[in-house]
């Protein structure tokens, strides 16, 4: 299976690519798509995360993408701009066949890290060793969007799997 961790930001969208065979799980590829307040327009902008998005999803195919719901805490000015990044983002998304997954950042930490209070270099960490990687993706919205993937695959395709064992036994019944 192949998912696609997005952690959405108008300045910063990091996207990252994972894929699982069985019980191994592989990074493919990241990026970090950035964006200039300064000298870009704010739909320019946006077209810039979804054409980015949609060349990464043309390019890899994923049977899945997780992203990261939108928190609005303290600053509703920044909570804004994510929004908007994470709806260009999933616009892309949606001309693809891809189930998707939507995570808030607690569920992300704890499917990853074991706590869902793990600061950023605890993420940082763990998806690094959890995917084998040599070095930290860079910048740190790319282990996010790793992160996003992998909580996917630890609650996502557990609750499908569940689904279907569910389905089978169902049908076992039925017949």
């Amino acid at each position: 299976m192949i998912i696609m961790g997005i952690d959405p930001g108008l300045a910063n969208t990091g996207w990252a690519i994972i894929e699982t065979r069985g019980n191994k799980t592989y990074a493919r590829a990241y990026d970090c798509i950035s964006t200039s307040s300064k000298t870009v327009s704010l739909a320019d902008r946006l077209s810039t995360i979804s054409f980015q998005i949609t060349a990464a999803m043309e390019r890899f195919q994923p049977d899945a993408v997780a992203t990261e719901k939108i928190f609005f805490g303290q600053n509703h000015k920044s909570a804004i701009a994510t929004a908007e990044a994470r709806g260009a983002a999933l616009a892309a998304c949606g001309a693809f066949p891809a189930e998707l997954g939507e995570y808030t950042p607690v569920q992300i930490k704890q499917a990853v890290v074991g706590t869902g209070s793990a600061d950023k270099d605890q993420v940082t960490y763990m998806v690094r060793s959890i995917l084998g990687l040599d070095h930290d993706p860079k910048p740190d919205h790319c282990a996010d969007a790793f992160a996003a993937a992998l909580c996917h695959f630890n609650l996502g395709c557990s609750a499908q799997r569940m689904h279907e064992k569910k389905s089978k036994t169902i049908e076992g019944i039925a017949l």
